[in-house]
């Protein structure tokens, strides 16, 4: 749970009067860490504002994902996964997280070799279930 800015200011406030951050702990149901967080904060930046999260890729960097889809507008996700080393959905997750949507040129569809089905033997045109069954 995240404290309100409020009681960041009143702890400062607090310090700032001479009182020893063992006495703010006391007196404002904090930890000790925390304060000490709050002071080099605010010594630091003069702010007492929540910190924005930190937030990294894990598996795909999103500047080069977004690169690859805008050079390669028909890769299908298991060739984008092959591009970046990893699996299809992961590739699906990062271009859901990105609101990176596709639509697929019905003529470059056409003209792109299909794949076997291995219910039916030819090109495969389902999705869903049986499409990851031919996969």
């Amino acid at each position: 749970m995240a404290y309100s800015r409020d009681l960041r200011e009143n702890v400062i406030a607090y310090l700032a009067n001479g009182h020893t951050q063992e006495s703010a702990k006391a007196v404002f149901n904090v930890g000790l860490t925390t304060i000490k967080r709050w002071k080099k904060q605010y010594e630091e930046t003069g702010d007492l504002s929540k910190k924005a999260p930190k937030r990294s890729f894990k598996k795909i960097d999103p500047e080069k994902l977004t690169a690859y889809v805008a050079e390669n507008p028909d890769a299908y996700l298991r060739e984008i996964a092959e591009a970046f080393g990893c699996t299809d959905m992961a590739v699906y997750y990062a271009m859901r997280k990105l609101e990176i949507t596709r639509k697929k040129d019905q003529a470059l569809q056409r003209a792109r070799p299909g794949k076997g089905c291995r219910v039916s033997g030819a090109t495969c045109r389902y999705s869903g279930f049986h499409h990851r069954l031919c996969g």
